[in-house]
């Protein structure tokens, strides 16, 4: 219910914002062209159509577009969609929009289960940490026909395996994971080094050897069957660089971003940006402080490193952070020992500022996220 209701709050503005916006502009958008923009028309087009069949009016981030283009989006969430399209009375936005609700439910039941099995987690900890997860700056993204939800909900409970080394589980929700997004990298690692260390402690255990075996396969699989139909080993990061100039630079491109935005701001979206990604930082340094189960930081510095270090689109770095959410449980770990007052105090704060942030960033910013 906590995370219905901070996701309805976000839509709320969303909305207000959307009806603002074609006042002054003289436009006849919705909230819904808005959640199923960008991206969302993507894996639209890769739901009703596969690969092959995408609409032509599609482009990469040049414009551009060719048979490779729709290989640059991962076939989990699309499928997903596809399935839940199937049933009687449901078309494909429907459906895409079914699947993030449902995805984000099973999320925050997942993190719920991770805040309180943490150390010095508890059942307020859970909750809080479903509440800022929910109020993340970019969480409306959980509510659009994009992949986060989807992922943050197999990596939410693929950590839960790690964490009461439920390894086959972990395993399991990896590999899905690493259907939907790319950012699976980092629970991989995660969840792979965990059951390494595990391996070594007891080599009988052969549910840990099953389950770092399985949690690489669901992406290397969809990175294979990319590479044999671009006839290139590197075919999905080929596939991105030519369309969206994304590819690992060790960060040179974000520290320019981020000294040009800091030094001359020029958008609420852009500066905003910059300081999630400090905070990000920090988050790290404090994870480490409070002890956090060191898979969780892993996982956290994991999807840190691959947003800060890909020079892709610097628009959509604020959305990237937002499975890192890892990140977020120290804070609901010392929220928990602290007032109601206090708590209810700092995530109305958040729960406010997220859903201004991110109706700014569909309704008001111009470009993609």
């Amino acid at each position: 219910m906590i995370y219905l209701f901070v996701r309805q709050v976000g839509l709320f503005v969303l909305q207000l914002v959307v009806e603002y916006q074609n006042k002054i502009h003289g436009k006849a958008d919705t909230a819904v062209d808005n959640l199923k923009s960008w991206d969302g028309e993507w894996f639209l087009g890769i739901a009703s159509g596969g690969y092959n069949d995408v609409p032509q009016r599609l482009t990469d981030a040049a414009g551009r577009r060719s048979a490779e283009t729709p290989l640059a989006f991962f076939p989990g969430y699309p499928a997903l969609i596809r399935w839940v399209d199937g049933l009687p009375g449901v078309d494909a936005v429907g459906a895409a929009f079914a699947v993030s609700l449902i995805s984000g439910l099973f999320c925050a039941y997942g993190l719920f289960v991770l805040g309180r099995a943490v150390r010095d987690g508890s059942t307020k900890t859970g909750l809080i940490f479903v509440t800022l997860f929910a109020a993340s700056p970019m969480a409306v993204v959980l509510s659009m026909t994009y992949s986060e939800a989807t992922f943050c909900a197999f990596a939410a409970w693929a950590l839960v395996g790690v964490v009461k080394k439920r390894w086959i589980l972990a395993g399991v929700c990896c590999a899905a994971a690493g259907l939907v997004r790319p950012t699976a990298a980092a629970l991989i690692a995660a969840v792979g080094l965990a059951a390494l260390v595990a391996v070594i402690a007891d080599r009988r255990d052969w549910r840990a050897w099953a389950g770092g075996l399985i949690a690489p396969l669901g992406l290397l699989g969809y990175l294979g069957w990319v590479a044999i139909r671009t006839g290139d080993l590197a075919g999905w990061f080929g596939v991105q660089q030519r369309g969206w100039g994304s590819k690992f630079d060790g960060g040179g491109a974000t520290l320019e971003f981020a000294f040009e935005h800091l030094g001359n701001p020029r958008s609420e979206l852009e500066t905003g940006t910059v300081w999630l990604l400090v905070l990000a930082v920090v988050l790290v340094v404090y994870a480490f402080q409070r002890r956090l189960e060191w898979p969780l930081i892993v996982y956290g510095i994991g999807v840190l490193v691959m947003d800060i270090g890909s020079n892709g689109l610097m628009n959509s770095k604020a959305r990237l952070l937002l499975p890192a959410f890892t990140l977020l449980l120290p804070l609901a770990l010392v929220l928990a020992r602290r007032k109601t007052s206090t708590v209810l105090t700092v995530l109305g704060l958040a729960i406010l500022f997220s859903a201004w942030f991110g109706a700014n960033a569909l309704a008001v910013w111009q470009y993609a996220i």
